[in-house]
């Protein structure tokens, strides 16, 4: 749980920072829809959130 609001925090400062800077591109829209999907707690929420917790789960476990 701590992990899903942590990534809600960061995907809404990332929102904000590309919408005040005005450029809006293919990856500041995925990261606004994926705000979408954690605010709206809709059916791909879950979804998305296994997703990102497995790539964090594998980011941490990997040795630089």
């Amino acid at each position: 749980m701590a992990i899903s609001i942590s990534v809600v925090l960061l995907l809404l400062i990332l929102a904000v920072v590309f919408l005040r800077n005005g450029a809006l591109k293919m990856s500041h829209a995925v990261v606004c829809v994926l705000l979408g999907f954690y605010l709206a707690s809709s059916r791909m929420a879950p979804t998305i959130h296994e997703g990102l917790t497995a790539t964090a789960d594998l980011v941490s476990n990997l040795n630089p």
